[in-house]
């Protein structure tokens, strides 16, 4: 079944209006790209393009994870803050050299929130 990412992405938005700090992420990769989610319900997903394919792969840096290999699947538990850059990260159009700014600022950004929630749970 296919996944319309705008639907995916209205769940997103539902998802991210209440702050969490853990929320469970599974990235799973298929014949279609890559798809993040939320409980077994579609929160983004990567199309199978070169563009899908950086987009993917920069969301699963901005989630701390590597994209899985075809078929496979990787879970994580993330706060809101780096959900918001992964699903931010996914929809960029990476052809465009405005889009590599914001995309530098967000990668930073996820990793400052990934690691600073590691240090306030130790």
């Amino acid at each position: 079944m296919a996944i319309s990412r705008a639907r995916a992405q209205d769940y997103a938005e539902r998802l991210l209006s209440r702050p969490r700090s853990d929320i469970p992420l599974t990235l799973r990769r298929g014949k279609g790209g890559v798809t993040l989610l939320h409980r077994g319900r579609a929160v983004t997903k990567c199309h199978a393009t070169q563009v899908g394919a950086l987009q993917a792969g920069f969301m699963a840096e901005a989630l701390g994870i590597e994209v899985p290999l075809p078929g496979e699947k990787a879970t994580i538990r993330v706060p809101a803050g780096v959900l918001y850059r992964a699903v931010a990260i996914s929809s960029l159009d990476l052809r465009r050299a405005e889009a590599r700014i914001v995309l530098g600022q967000h990668l930073a950004t996820a990793h400052m929130q990934r690691t600073a929630m590691r240090s306030f749970e130790a």
